[in-house]
Protein backbone atom coordinates (compact mmCIF):
# COMPACT_ATOMS: atom_id res chain seq x y z
CA UNK A 1 0.00 0.00 0.00
CA UNK A 2 3.26 2.67 0.87
CA UNK A 3 4.62 1.35 -2.53
CA UNK A 4 1.51 2.29 -4.53
CA UNK A 5 0.65 5.69 -2.79
CA UNK A 6 4.51 6.51 -3.41
CA UNK A 7 4.04 5.79 -7.03
CA UNK A 8 0.82 7.78 -6.99
CA UNK A 9 2.35 10.93 -5.51
CA UNK A 10 5.39 10.82 -8.14
CA UNK A 11 2.73 10.28 -11.24
CA UNK A 12 0.98 13.48 -9.09
CA UNK A 13 4.23 15.78 -9.09
CA UNK A 14 4.79 14.49 -12.80
CA UNK A 15 1.74 15.18 -14.12
CA UNK A 16 2.12 18.69 -12.20
CA UNK A 17 5.80 19.38 -13.27
CA UNK A 18 4.42 18.89 -17.13
CA UNK A 19 1.31 20.78 -16.66
CA UNK A 20 2.96 23.97 -15.70
CA UNK A 21 6.83 23.81 -16.86
CA UNK A 22 6.11 21.41 -19.92
CA UNK A 23 5.67 21.96 -23.73
CA UNK A 24 1.97 23.53 -24.18
CA UNK A 25 2.06 24.21 -20.42
CA UNK A 26 0.79 26.51 -18.81
CA UNK A 27 3.42 29.02 -19.03
CA UNK A 28 4.10 28.61 -22.65
CA UNK A 29 0.08 28.99 -22.83
CA UNK A 30 0.30 32.29 -21.64
CA UNK A 31 3.36 33.34 -23.52
CA UNK A 32 2.12 32.89 -26.48
CA UNK A 33 -1.56 34.59 -25.54
CA UNK A 34 0.69 37.80 -25.05
CA UNK A 35 2.49 37.46 -28.44
CA UNK A 36 -1.09 37.18 -30.16
CA UNK A 37 -2.82 39.98 -28.19
CA UNK A 38 0.65 42.07 -29.68
CA UNK A 39 0.24 40.97 -33.06
CA UNK A 40 -3.71 41.74 -33.01
CA UNK A 41 -2.52 44.94 -32.21
CA UNK A 42 -0.23 45.55 -34.37
CA UNK A 43 -2.53 43.72 -36.89
CA UNK A 44 -5.35 46.35 -36.24
CA UNK A 45 -2.69 49.69 -36.75
CA UNK A 46 -1.79 48.31 -40.37
CA UNK A 47 -5.48 47.86 -40.92
CA UNK A 48 -6.19 51.72 -39.74
CA UNK A 49 -3.41 52.40 -41.42
CA UNK A 50 -4.31 50.76 -44.87
CA UNK A 51 -7.74 52.22 -44.54
CA UNK A 52 -6.71 55.60 -44.42
CA UNK A 53 -4.02 55.23 -47.81
CA UNK A 54 -6.98 53.93 -49.47
CA UNK A 55 -9.53 56.77 -48.91
CA UNK A 56 -6.04 58.89 -49.70
CA UNK A 57 -5.47 56.89 -53.28
CA UNK A 58 -9.54 57.48 -53.88
CA UNK A 59 -9.68 60.51 -53.08
CA UNK A 60 -6.09 60.99 -55.37
CA UNK A 61 -8.01 59.56 -57.98
CA UNK A 62 -11.56 61.23 -58.15
CA UNK A 63 -9.96 64.41 -59.34
CA UNK A 64 -6.98 66.92 -59.56
CA UNK A 65 -8.51 68.87 -56.17
CA UNK A 66 -6.87 66.44 -53.86
CA UNK A 67 -3.72 66.14 -55.77
CA UNK A 68 -3.47 70.15 -55.88
CA UNK A 69 -3.96 70.20 -52.08
CA UNK A 70 -1.10 67.48 -51.74
CA UNK A 71 1.27 68.92 -54.02
CA UNK A 72 0.86 72.81 -51.75
CA UNK A 73 1.18 70.95 -48.80
CA UNK A 74 4.36 68.93 -49.57
CA UNK A 75 6.56 71.04 -51.85
CA UNK A 76 4.32 74.46 -52.08
CA UNK A 77 2.80 74.56 -54.98
CA UNK A 78 1.67 77.85 -56.27
CA UNK A 79 -0.05 78.44 -59.32
CA UNK A 80 0.62 81.51 -61.60
CA UNK A 81 -1.09 84.74 -60.32
CA UNK A 82 -1.82 83.41 -56.88
CA UNK A 83 -0.98 84.59 -53.71
CA UNK A 84 -0.46 81.40 -51.03
CA UNK A 85 -0.92 82.02 -47.05
CA UNK A 86 -0.31 79.54 -45.04
CA UNK A 87 -0.52 80.44 -41.32
CA UNK A 88 1.50 77.92 -38.73
CA UNK A 89 -0.60 77.81 -35.59
CA UNK A 90 2.71 76.71 -33.86
CA UNK A 91 3.43 79.05 -31.04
Amino acid sequence: MRLLSLLLAALFMYFQYALWFGDGGAREVAVLQNKIESREIKITQIQERNMSLSAEVADLEKGLEAVEERARNLIGLIKKDEVFFRINENH
